[in-house]
């Protein structure tokens, strides 16, 4: 009897095993299947041209600044998307309101993979977003987009110019705009604010370009593109910088 349950031991705990090994691989299956499918040329609706996938977005917002959307049925291929995502653009936005990239650039769900934080500003857990909708969604262009009157912004221009104290954590955030600011008011720039904007913009391009281990071999391959833009407020126009 003994010798029975004995050996039986090790075929319990081979089973345990399987079902561990086997919860690995369902757990990792979002993001393997998307990168066997991007590796496949042509597999995917999104595999398209960096610069194709810009000119989508800036004939849709054409079309949202001139008041012209595309008629659609929110409901349609909702089924589909419940299976997979493929983004033409990752979009690094302000977290500000009244800024809606899908909105703005006239696009379908499932079109657009958006991060948003204020001031449009990178860090660890938005790059690994973004390594993720370019390694595994196979989005082929990036964009951070800034817009006019940013708060963040501002109030970086604040800490710098009269040593305005933030409260919480506030202080983290807008330290990742300062040099932006610093770089607009050494060139003397009559509009500060605005020029600072354009500056954060440009300067979390840069960074993003640099993003090692995978955004910035991606760039350098030429499988993607990163561009920056800004978007105005009072019009809807988005202009790239």
């Amino acid at each position: 009897m003994c010798d029975r349950l004995d050996d039986e031991v090790p075929e319990i705990q081979t089973s345990r095993r399987s079902i561990l090994k086997a919860g690995a691989i369902v757990a990792l299956a979002p993001w393997t299947v998307g990168l066997a499918a991007a590796e496949e040329p042509g597999a995917l609706p999104n595999n398209i041209a960096p610069d194709a996938a810009l000119q989508r977005l800036m004939e849709g917002n054409m079309r949202y600044v001139a008041n012209t959307p595309n008629q659609r049925d929110f409901s349609a291929d909702r089924a589909a998307r419940v299976k997979s995502q493929y983004p033409i653009a990752a979009i690094l936005s302000c977290a500000d309101s009244r800024v809606a990239p899908e909105l703005a650039f006239d696009q379908n769900p499932g079109d657009l993979f958006v991060m948003r934080v204020a001031g449009n500003v990178m860090n660890e857990d938005l790059l690994a977003s973004l390594e993720y909708g370019v390694k595994f969604l196979g989005t082929p262009l990036v964009m951070v987009l800034g817009h006019t009157n940013c708060g963040a912004v501002s109030a970086a221009i604040n800490v710098l110019k009269n040593d305005a104290v933030l409260p919480g954590h506030l202080p983290g955030l807008i330290s990742s705009i300062k040099p932006a600011v610093a770089v607009a008011e050494k060139a003397h720039a009559d509009d500060l604010l605005n020029s600072s904007i354009v500056e954060n913009v440009r300067l979390q391009v840069v960074q993003i370009k640099k993003s090692a281990p995978i955004v910035n071999i991606f760039y350098e391959a030429g499988k993607i593109d990163i561009v920056g833009a800004v978007y105005d407020l009072a019009t809807g126009k988005i202009t790239l910088t």
